[in-house]
């Protein structure tokens, strides 16, 4: 490991100082994912992000992650951080480790890990462009706007909320275990179209939720609701789009 360079405290506040356990993988030289533990002081109100990121510049150059915005908007940086799908970008360290402590990150489950925490979105992504994720109007378009009321804006606002992280998708058993699962991400995606007073694909996107891997895979253990960094009611979603099949069916 290379020598640390630890940037001097000019914060009243003391420095935590905490192991960080990194599950690590490089393809080229790995047969399988192994642990490493680096030493890092650091302020209680610094994101993991800022962690990693001090981890990369100074100590190891070949930790591999994805990150880019990191305001939480973006969703880059999903990762596993003490036992839970997060953003790191939106992680405190003091809300994630104890001074003295331990904190585990390792990659997202449930996908391809390419390098250390970086993983293979391609699957993600390909469960999002199943439930056509755009708008489908075919009517002549207004003199106007396609105008909607605040009750129709609410009845989509929370699924317009994703920002396809994958923190929920890759926190679901089913997903783990059966990969052709959309998943919950691609769910409420779906959600927000299907509820969307101006779209017109409404019975086609049911059809899709309808198929056997749709929303009837979902089991209800609330773990992608737990994981959301949005606050998305994940699982209610679900259920209301669940609901809308039943009645597209009847």
């Amino acid at each position: 490991m290379a020598e640390q360079h630890i940037p001097k405290n000019t914060h009243t506040t003391p420095l935590m100082r905490v192991k960080v356990k990194i599950l690590r993988y490089n393809p080229e030289t790995d047969k399988k994912p192994h642990w490493e533990t680096y030493p890092v002081e650091a302020q209680p109100s610094d994101r993991v992000l800022d962690v990693l990121n001090y981890i990369k510049w100074y100590v190891e150059p070949s930790l591999t992650f994805r990150r880019s915005c990191g305001h939480g908007i973006c969703g880059s940086d999903a990762m596993m951080i003490a036992g839970r799908n997060r953003l790191a970008c939106k992680a405190l360290l003091r809300d994630v480790v104890k001074d003295g402590g331990t904190l585990t990150i390792e990659p997202i489950r449930g996908l391809k890990v390419e390098k250390d925490l970086l993983t293979d979105m391609e699957p993600f992504f390909d469960a999002y462009k199943a439930i056509m994720p755009y708008f489908i109007n075919e009517s002549p378009p207004p003199a106007g706007e396609r105008l909607q009321s605040p009750e129709q804006a609410e009845r989509m606002a929370h699924s317009s909320n994703c920002i396809l992280c994958a923190c929920c998708t890759t926190s679901c058993p089913i997903f783990w275990v059966n990969g052709s699962y959309l998943g919950p991400a691609a769910i409420v995606q779906a959600h927000r179209f299907i509820f969307d007073s101006r779209d017109e694909a409404t019975n086609q996107r049911l059809n899709i939720m309808n198929q056997n891997t749709g929303v009837w895979r979902c089991r209800t253990a609330y773990n992608c609701t737990e994981a959301c960094p949005r606050d998305i009611p994940i699982t209610t979603i679900i259920e209301e789009v669940k609901r809308a099949v039943m009645y597209q069916q009847s």
